[in-house]
């Protein structure tokens, strides 16, 4: 069966760059300005507050897991009223370094150890914007051995390492987007797939996107007449399901553009268009550019 968050998170292509110790003591306050690539974090000991800009603040404790799939900025700060320091996130400390906030000697208040990611794929835009802004999980142990898996493997350059590390993050996403519950996430990928009948059509849809799709064949798949199902397919994944189609469709056709020696006809007839002319002239209005120069500048 189709699985369309593993085909999403698989064309994002994520990687880690950066993994790192954080701890905290007495009064403490760092802001992180945006960064806009994926951030991660478990809470090894202790606890602080996070304050991710556009969200409420949380109080962070033992075992939490964090995920930031486009990481705005931030406040993080012990429990004290402080001005926060404020810390460019481009520049890091050294790979393995453990950061310290706040008193600088004696046991910290707080452990953390998390990291930035990047994916690689150049249509991130369009992917992460089905998932969730902020990922909180609570007693999070399965998270917390992953990450500090990542850690290992980051620090020792093995054999393979490039490989374990780009499945490894794989897993963490997986990982920390279904154990979300549905009211936990705002309208998107994942509130769909929650749902019986709007998940229906949206695996039908990654099954088989060369098919003509019609919203009332959409909707016969999810058991719904034809304006239910569309209502709940917008109101639930916050597209119509055509937008969603088309915009499925250009994710994989940018995928296909990106490789080497795939012919335009192809590249056309995988994702729905019964000629390269009408997919280059549909590709031209959605991305801004010719199927043929966004493959030269992309190309891997």
């Amino acid at each position: 069966m189709t699985d369309p968050l593993s085909e999403v998170i698989a064309l994002l292509r994520p990687r880690t760059v950066l993994t790192k110790g954080i701890s905290g003591a007495g009064v403490w306050g760092v802001r992180y300005t945006d960064y806009g690539q994926p951030s991660f974090c478990t809470v090894l000991e202790g606890s602080c507050r996070l304050h991710v800009d556009g969200q409420e603040p949380i109080t962070l404790e033992a075992g939490d897991f964090v995920l930031l799939p486009a990481t705005p900025g931030f406040v993080m700060s012990g429990f004290e009223p402080v001005k926060p320091e404020v810390i460019d996130p481009t520049v890091a400390a050294a790979q393995g370094d453990e950061i310290r906030h706040g008193r600088p000697d004696g046991d910290p208040d707080v452990r953390l150890f998390g990291g930035y990611f990047i994916f690689d794929s150049p249509d991130a835009g369009l992917l992460v914007q089905l998932l969730p802004p902020l990922v909180h999980m609570r007693c999070a142990d399965r998270l917390s051995t992953l990450t500090q898996l990542i850690g290992d493997e980051t620090c020792e350059h093995r054999p393979g390492r490039d490989l374990v590390l780009s499945r490894l993050v794989e897993v963490v996403l997986v990982e920390a987007l279904r154990g979300l519950q549905e009211h936990d996430t705002p309208p998107g990928l994942l509130r769909a797939l929650a749902d019986p009948r709007v998940s229906a059509a949206i695996r039908r849809m990654h099954g088989d996107p060369a098919r003509c799709w019609t919203v009332a064949e959409l909707a016969e798949e999810a058991a719904l007449s034809r304006s239910a199902f569309f209502d709940r397919f917008a109101r639930i994944v916050g597209v119509t399901p055509m937008e969603y189609l088309l915009g499925w469709r250009m994710a994989l056709a940018k995928d296909l553009l990106r490789r080497r020696d795939v012919p335009l006809a192809h590249v056309a007839e995988r994702v729905g268009y019964s000629s390269a002319s009408t997919f280059s002239t549909a590709f031209s209005r959605y991305v801004g550019r010719a199927p043929g120069r966004y493959a030269r500048a992309h190309t891997h």
